[in-house]
């Protein structure tokens, strides 16, 4: 098929002398419109020192007896990586000792080091002493590994050591990775990511690693990893066919065993057991099995051929499996039922499950994390909401009693709002439930400011949240935010999801139009105060309803998007989610992407509502081409658009906090001067407040 015309094409080039040029010109029109504008100094401020506030929580991963926390304030911009004991992590000020310090990292190697994670090593309870730090150039997905030493704590000479590349590493024993990542011509996907699996041994080059397992061509990945439960160690290889199937191999000895899953389904190992998580329905043994159950069963049982299992979940209309956690005796299921969580405990005792649900708080939702899944039975709990500050919980399974640990500080006051839940009837029927935060008393027809947000997509569930972020650049502001639980998302597992995928994806859009109508249609704001925006996928979503219903929206915001769905497959990671979209090249799927590709739906002469794009030059998931390709052609058909790049942040658009805190208050700027929001109080206390708060995620 041929690519159609596409004259901003020169624009894909990251860093070319002219595509830079336009970023800094674009970028020089929106700073001066948005940052003279005179609610945005105070409120980057505001928000900045929400950010670097010492209040926030500092979440932690134990691994080998301590807590480890990364962590980012003023006076750590790029952050520290410490740690403390639990018993230390009870107490309101805990004496943390710093493992690394990556601002001093970056200054000594002038480099632009961002924090990527860590891969443990994890020998028992209480011995950790080696892990693999990842870092990111300027917070892309591609990384840099190197192994370091806790006992010292340093980083290991002549350790393992990796170049920048989108590698996947874990580790098998002290001396021996699974390792996955630019190998030289044909060892990538087509997606960018390791096809192939390679065991790599200490003091060897990585050129004599030995070859483990090697993914087709167009497949999106494969890795490999060991899961050393004490006296149930395995190791495994998954091959990722592409998002949404896989195949699971045990690895036994020199050789792969294929564990007989459903190919879209997802399974793990969890000591004598094998649990399998059903995307569709699975008929095996006379039985069926519905799309979205949890189920076990032996492991050896099954690899030898026995079908016997028992459903630790079913789902229902209203509910889905949100997460599992194991803890060393436990399997704790945090389930969605209407959009909010739930928490059940499984155990294996006596061949059977026996389970019980444990008593949490009913609102919001909840988060579990286990301290350590081999050795302890203890947990964290995240509680949090609209409008409660996150409060974090340790808890012990088989137990209901909650010891706090730590709570955020209130970052607004949140007495004078109210949170509802409602439903809009989609273009097919179907019900889609939604969120509407708003101050309370706020009478109909009193063309309050909203903000509506939505995703749709990837099976990903936007839940209740607090916000200091939203709550200061909105809320405080006189806004109203609503949160759309929209098909294409996980709210009511993969049948929700699976509903709008692919040909099917115009029903995620009608649901967050059907959203936007029913808000119009309540009385709660107007199309003129009516604002929306979303990221990644949700920046489709937008740009989506931008072209589709441009009478229903007041303003629009789209960020790290993806717009062009003529070439997304052709662009940094976006071979990857073929199945999610589609295939562009196939003619039968570019006539259904056609109809709603963003790029190719934005007509000159249309009166489009203003837009604001905003990306990052060193996103290297979702290509910042697609933003700038899509403001150049709006701008060239004379729509109002103002753009923004930050050079750096990856595909979380911002690389420390004054970049986040900027980022932010220039999306509010615009979206407090477009849709005519007025603040509750006045710019002086928005900016003598800065001090007082605390750090939560936008």
């Amino acid at each position: 098929m041929q690519h159609h015309d596409d004259p901003w094409r020169w624009l894909e080039q990251i860093d070319t002398d002219e595509s830079r040029a336009w970023v800094a010109a674009r970028n020089a029109a929106t700073e001066a419109e948005l940052e003279a504008d005179p609610r945005f100094a105070p409120l980057r401020e505001r928000l900045k020192g929400i950010l670097d506030s010492s209040d926030k929580i500092p979440y932690v991963g134990v691994h080998g007896g301590y807590c480890y926390n990364f962590w980012r304030d003023a006076n750590h911009v790029r952050g520290i990586w410490r740690r403390t004991t639990l018993a230390e992590y009870r107490k309101p000020a805990p004496n943390w000792d710093t493992v690394l310090d990556l601002d001093a990292l970056a200054r000594d190697e002038n480099e632009n080091w961002v924090w990527a994670g860590v891969s443990w090593l994890e020998p028992d309870a209480t011995r950790c002493l080696r892990c693999l730090i990842l870092l990111s150039r300027g917070g892309g997905d591609a990384k840099v590994v190197r192994e370091f030493d806790l006992a010292l704590p340093g980083f290991v000479a002549d350790g393992f050591t990796l170049p920048e590349a989108k590698s996947d590493v874990s580790w098998i024993d002290r001396d021996t990775l699974f390792v996955g990542t630019d190998f030289g011509p044909g060892s990538l996907s087509e997606s960018g990511y390791p096809r192939i699996v390679k065991e790599w041994k200490r003091g060897t080059p990585l050129a004599a690693a030995t070859t483990v397992y090697e993914a087709a061509p167009g497949d999106m990945a494969a890795s490999g990893y060991q899961d050393n439960s004490p006296g149930w160690e395995r190791a495994f290889v998954l091959r990722q066919i592409d998002f949404y199937t896989s195949e699971l191999f045990w690895r036994r000895g020199d050789g792969l065993q294929r564990i007989d899953k459903p190919i879209d389904a997802s399974a793990f190992a969890l000591r004598d057991q094998l649990v399998i998580e059903l995307r569709s329905d699975w008929t095996v043994d006379g039985v069926t099995y519905l799309q979205g159950a949890l189920l076990a069963t032996g492991f050896d049982a099954f690899v030898a051929g026995s079908r016997a299992f028992e459903v630790l979940f079913a789902p229902t209309p209203s509910t889905s499996l949100d997460g599992v956690a194991a803890t060393r005796s436990r399997l704790l299921l945090t389930v969605l039922d209407n959009v909010k969580n739930r928490i059940v405990e499984l155990r294996h005792e006596d061949g059977g499950w026996i389970r019980r649900e444990v008593a949490v708080p009913g609102i919001g939702s909840l988060g579990v994390s286990a301290l350590d899944s081999d050795h302890s039975d203890d947990y964290f709990l995240t509680v949090t909401d609209f409008l409660h500050p996150t409060t974090l919980y340790l808890m012990h399974a088989g137990r209901d009693d909650r010891e706090p640990l730590k709570a955020m500080p209130a970052f607004f006051e949140a007495e004078p709002y109210d949170v509802s839940q409602h439903t809009a009837t989609s273009g097919d029927g179907t019900l889609v439930p939604y969120f509407v935060v708003t101050r309370r008393g706020a009478s109909a027809g009193a063309s309050n400011p909203t903000l509506l947000y939505g995703y749709g997509g990837f099976e990903v569930s936007l839940k209740p949240f607090y916000s200091g972020m939203t709550g200061a650049a909105w809320l405080e502001q006189g806004g109203t935010y609503v949160l759309a639980n929209i098909r294409g998302g996980g709210e009511f597992g993969p049948r929700w999801h699976q509903a709008a995928l692919r040909q099917h994806r115009q029903r995620a859009f009608d649901d967050f139009i059907a959203v936007g109508q029913d808000l119009i249609a309540r009385g709660v704001t107007t199309p003129q105060q009516l604002g929306i925006m979303g990221g990644s996928n949700g920046g489709l979503l937008v740009g989506a309803a931008l072209t589709q219903r441009p009478d229903l929206f007041g303003a629009v915001v789209c960020q790290v998007p993806l717009l062009d769905m003529r070439r997304y497959h052709l662009l940094l990671a976006g071979a990857s989610w073929m199945g999610e979209y589609g295939d562009p090249d196939d003619a039968d799927d570019w006539a259904y992407l056609a109809r709603y590709s963003p790029y190719h739906n934005v007509r000159p002469g249309e009166r489009y509502p203003p837009v604001l794009f905003t990306t990052s030059t060193r996103d290297d998931r979702v290509h910042p081409a697609h933003a700038r390709k899509m403001a150049a052609r709006m701008l060239d058909q004379g729509h109002d658009v103002l753009y923004w790049e930050n050079t750096e942040g990856g595909h979380a658009g911002a690389a420390d906090n004054a970049q986040t805190a900027r980022m932010v208050a220039l999306t509010y700027t615009f979206l407090l001067r477009q849709l005519g929001a007025h603040p509750v109080q006045d710019a002086s206390r928005l900016a003598n407040s800065a001090s007082q708060v605390g750090s939560i995620s936008t």
